[in-house]
């Protein structure tokens, strides 16, 4: 089979040079007429997403269904019979979302939620809605599945587009920039923006036999230097602590020539957080309160690598 181009005068001669630096041409212009339309076909749907707040396809979260919002904009799409969809709260499932919002803004984890809903017997995603959700197989209620709810921020009534990244068959990602939220509200919502941002905030301390809360004031700050993973919360000698056990588990032998655990106190770490991070150029020796010291590394998306109970460095979060 010979490929014929018009811009060749027939068909390509694989062995001329001068039919492969055109159809190498030939491609470099496809390539950028694809980025091209791909470009603008994104800021369209930013654009929708944050000045229209247009429901731009895909299912509707948990506690919503989709209902008709009108005939569409475009003219022509009108004319063809397609029309907009909006997000509307579904009864039973819409309280069981405001019951969740609740409960974690009263201090309970997702573990105690999902836990809860299992034993209340309340359907699942998967399971209230299989028609939309045949690609889940889960019959229960699971702590991933209650902390993506609590994310969502559609449940502030706005539109949201672009919130997970879609990969192709190459892993390379589909969509990309940031997440964008309609500047208006768009739908009913099921809680209010202000208790959405508390329930972000909201960290579950456990409770231990007398009753007391353990609390992990660094949790999610500390990471390993050696092997790079986050350090695990661990109540040592009755204070808050930090290991790595460098993947380690009860279920596995040490791998040949791993580290010793790593360990560091939270009283230590933040004593020294105090003094060394510098919360004002203007004022690189001042100290600040431990407090001060988190929210600076909380607000400036850094962590604290640790290499020993004495060596440390912040660096950003990567």
């Amino acid at each position: 089979m010979r490929v014929w181009l018009p811009e060749a005068d027939g068909p390509v001669d694989p062995a001329d040079p001068t039919h492969r630096a055109l159809v190498t041409a030939l491609g470099a212009i496809a390539q950028r007429e694809v980025s091209r339309a791909r470009h603008r076909t994104l800021a369209a749907m930013r654009a929708q997403a944050f000045e229209q707040g247009r429901f731009l396809g895909g299912r509707p979260p948990y506690g919503y269904r989709l209902v008709d919002a009108g005939p569409h904009p475009n003219r022509a799409q009108a004319a063809w019979g397609k029309r907009l969809q909006r997000l509307d709260p579904e009864p039973v499932a819409a309280a069981h979302v405001r019951w969740m919002f609740a409960r974690r803004l009263a201090g309970r984890s997702l573990a105690g939620i999902a836990r809860e809903l299992n034993e209340r017997g309340v359907l699942c995603p998967s399971l209230g809605d299989p028609e939309r959700n045949r690609n889940r197989l889960g019959g229960m209620w699971s702590v991933p599945t209650v902390g993506a709810i609590l994310a969502n921020p559609r449940y502030t009534g706005r539109e949201v587009w672009n919130r997970r990244r879609a990969t192709d068959r190459t892993g390379r990602s589909t969509v990309v920039g940031e997440c964008v939220v309609s500047k208006a509200v768009t739908h009913p919502a099921l809680v209010s923006e202000a208790d959405f941002v508390a329930a972000q905030r909201v960290r579950a301390e456990r409770a231990i036999g007398d009753g007391a809360r353990r609390r992990y004031l660094m949790r999610g700050l500390l990471r390993c230097g050696h092997c790079g993973r986050r350090m695990d919360s661990h109540w040592v000698h009755q204070r808050a602590g930090y290991r790595c056990r460098h993947g380690h588990r009860s279920t596995a032998s040490r791998p040949a020539g791993a580290p010793d655990n790593l360990y560091v106190r939270e009283d230590a770490m933040l004593r020294g957080l105090a003094v060394r991070v510098t919360l004002d150029d203007r004022d690189a020796a001042g100290a600040r309160s431990p407090h001060d010291a988190l929210e600076f590394l909380r607000s400036n998306a850094m962590v604290v690598e640790v290499y020993s109970p004495t060596r440390w460095a912040v660096t950003t979060r990567s």
